[in-house]
């Protein structure tokens, strides 16, 4: 039955009631904040005009705008409630009742919040706009305020990312004409609209109620039993999430002849059910709608959580294990699997399997910034594979390719599972895995007979007690580990030796003035093309590649210097092109608890992103930029027309990669990361792992681990072909097991 579109996705901002739970009293203080980090301003008093030097119609609707309108204060509330730590909700919560009184907004906007009439101190909303700003700018730079800059900081990320992504209900943001941006076309859509490849397989709980349920799970082809509190499912293989290691072991055991259910915590969409716009997209698409950080704040992280899991929302890069990668894990961590032909093979099906191009026809505009900077400065720069096609032109994709050219799981591997019978069970949280006392003896203490499941539509409230031969864990780095620990797995392995990739960017403007740089910053492949970063021995220090960030996170991601400051550089949005340094990690990082990261770099991993960065900042400026800068929060960055070498070597030795007290003394950067890994990685024996080298956990009989966490370090490249490849080799060895027991 054809279903209607989801309508997050294909309409505009949420209409419902606000349910933060603020006082009038916060609110008052946090529209007033808003207010200050996007004020109104006066018409003519930003850089960009109309022709002939008047102000049109967009421009000065940007001018007049302010983050205190258009319900924008609610919005960041309720983003603060839902996507916040406890501890940050708490101190955002303390800072805004302060200053909705007199007493606190003396004690902490001093001398600024005097006034002339009694009682002569105002409160922080009753203080003039100009006094607010200076106030706020004064927090952002004393070190002694650290509490509070911490809450403002997350404030400012909040306030611009909701008002550069919520959209109306015709789907649109009036803001976007000024900024020269534009949300795609429907030109390029596949010819079969309504096609929904996994339909067949799909059981959406989304759209269901336990009657309904009941007899759908049935319709699949289940064995399904009714029971007071829940409903028992029996199969072979149930595999717990659909990303780039569940979507590849789904197809791999349905193949060997096995009835495999997928369950899935994300929402199933179809290509032409993706909108392309920004907001609606990473809260649905993403892990914590893509709002999602280490509990110090410094590090932003971006994770699929869809049908298809990452490669659904990725940025189509599809570059193989680097052979001085296979060899350390092969000899140091002795896992012998990556020395193999199999493993070899492996990455050549998975290649073949979801369509990898060698070539682009057509780079977008920050590709081509970064291979004219490097041919300008005599660098190498490589060409990307991609899993789509070579004339594959958008820009997109990390909220869903629309044109369903991308070859992610959920048009590769689930559509091959969902041929051979596999059931996917979307809107679905795992809560723990079965395990029972093993009677069998052997090696494993424990044996997993299963996983408890509980449906996240609310008018489902039986749960779903799925039993089955073999259980997988393919719900990524950040999931498996609070998953396994919650199901009582005490293994010290698990959710330590996390590795994020962490990024730094560097930004370049160019006017359109440049005329051999076609395009905007968000139109085109995201990444196409690669530099590498080397040392004196011919060590990859750092790779450097473009970004894909929609308004919403160009503006949050910003450093913040003044009302005016931000409003500019959004109206240079269009023709900012960012590039970003990242490092393969020595440092690493913990997740035990769901959504809680906390993270260490290693003693190489900054001096390495300060190379790659300064590299990148020289890359922008051979190719065109008028200016270029870093995410620091003093808004480093210079101008550089006329600039000499040695001004350029002077602000390039004040970039840095901060970490540790100093960082929060003078300046911050907010770093990125879009690839976790190894937080329950394989090991010769449980001493060096969480899991053997056939992904199965060293505790529980039966209980494999099927995702990017059993990686035994960083890759050092975009991960996903090394995900799918070793997925792929994990499940081969499950089927074989398996055909032996029968």
């Amino acid at each position: 039955m054809e279903r209607s579109c989801h309508p997050l996705l294909r309409g505009g901002r949420r209409e419902h009631k606000y349910s933060h739970g603020f006082s009038a009293a916060e609110m008052e203080s946090l529209a007033s904040v808003c207010e200050v980090i996007l004020p109104p301003l006066p018409v003519n008093s930003l850089d960009a005009t109309g022709k002939d030097g008047q102000t049109n119609k967009a421009i000065q609707f940007f001018h007049e705008t302010s983050g205190s309108q258009n319900s924008i204060p609610e919005e960041v509330a309720e983003l603060i409630v839902k996507r916040g730590f406890f501890e940050a909700v708490i101190l955002v919560r303390v800072v805004l009742n302060i200053l909705s009184t007199r007493l606190g907004t003396l004690l902490l906007c001093g001398s600024l919040c005097f006034g002339d009439k009694w009682p002569f101190f105002n409160k922080f909303s009753q203080i003039s706009l100009e006094k607010r700003e200076r106030v706020i700018q004064r927090w952002f730079k004393h070190w002694f305020l650290t509490p509070i800059r911490l809450a403002f900081v997350f404030l400012k990320f909040l306030c611009l990312y909701a008002f550069f992504s919520q959209v109306n209900g015709d789907a649109e943001n009036p803001t976007w004409e000024a900024l020269g941006y534009q949300v795609g076309t429907d030109d390029n859509l596949s010819k079969d609209q309504k096609n929904r490849p996994l339909q067949k397989g799909v059981v959406e709980t989304i759209h269901e109620n336990e009657p309904a349920l009941l007899q759908t799970l049935k319709q699949k082809g289940l064995k399904v039993t009714a029971h007071p509190n829940e409903y028992k499912i029996e199969c072979d293989v149930i595999i717990v999430g659909s990303g780039c290691g569940g979507g590849v072991a789904a197809a791999v055991l349905t193949n060997s002849g096995q009835k495999v259910v997928v369950i899935e915590k994300g929402n199933y969409f179809r290509s032409t059910d993706y909108s392309m716009l920004e907001g609606p997209s990473m809260n649905q698409l993403y892990e914590k709608g893509g709002i999602f950080s280490t509990l110090d704040g410094k590090m932003m992280i971006l994770a699929g959580s869809t049908v298809g899991g990452g490669s659904a929302v990725n940025w189509s890069a599809c570059i193989k294990t680097p052979k001085f990668v296979l060899q350390e894990w092969a000899e140091e961590n002795k896992i012998p699997l990556f020395s193999t032909p199999q493993y070899l093979s492996a990455m050549e099906t998975v290649c073949e399997r979801i369509g990898v191009t060698e070539k682009c026809k057509q780079e977008g505009f920050q590709n081509q910034i970064l291979r004219k900077g490097c041919e300008k400065l005599g660098l190498d720069v490589e060409c990307v594979a991609r899993n789509s096609t070579e004339c594959h032109y958008c820009g997109s994709c990390c909220f869903g390719c629309r044109t369903g050219n991308k070859k992610g799981t959920d048009s590769t591997w689930l559509v091959d599972a969902v041929d051979r019978g596999a059931v996917i069970i979307t809107g679905c949280k795992a809560e723990r895995f079965i395990l029972e006392e093993n009677k069998h003896g052997g090696n494993r203490r424990k044996k997993c007979l299963g996983v408890i499941v509980k449906s996240l539509n609310k008018s489902i409230t039986k749960k779903l007690h799925i039993e089955a031969k073999v259980t997988v864990s393919a719900c990524g780095s950040l999931l498996t580990p609070p998953l396994l620990i919650s199901s009582g797995l005490k293994n010290k392995h698990i959710g330590r030796n996390l590795h994020l990739h962490p990024v730094l960017m560097a930004w370049g403007y160019f006017p359109e003035s440049n005329s051999e740089l076609k395009g905007k910053h968000y139109e085109g492949g995201i990444i196409t093309s690669v530099h590498k970063v080397l040392s004196n021995e011919f060590n990859v220090r750092a790779i450097i590649e473009s970004s894909a960030l929609g308004p919403g996170q160009f503006a949050a991601l910003c450093p913040w210097e003044s009302g005016r400051d931000i409003k500019n550089r959004m109206l240079k949005y269009g023709r900012t092109a960012h590039l970003f340094s990242m490092v393969r990690d020595q440092g690493s990082g913990e997740i035990k608890h769901e959504g809680r990261i906390s993270y260490k770099f290693g003693k190489s991993d900054r001096e390495n992103m300060k190379a790659g960065l300064r590299q990148a900042l020289k890359i922008l400026v051979a190719a065109g930029a008028v200016e270029v800068g870093t995410h620091q929060s003093d808004g480093q960055r210079i101008k550089c027309e006329g600039i000499t070498e040695e001004e350029m070597e002077e602000f390039l030795d004040n970039v840095y990669a901060a970490e540790g007290p100093k960082s929060m003394v003078e300046n911050w950067t907010t770093y990125c990361s879009a690839h976790q890994m190894g937080s329950c990685r394989m090991g010769v024996s449980e001493k060096e792992g969480a899991v053997d080298e056939n992904g199965e956990t060293w505790e529980a009989e039966g209980l494999f681990v099927c995702d990017a966490s059993v990686l035994p370090s960083a890759v050092g490249v975009n991960p996903m072909i090394t995900i799918q490849s070793t997925a792929y080799c994990i499940s081969k060895k499950i089927a074989k097991s398996l055909a032996k027991t029968l």
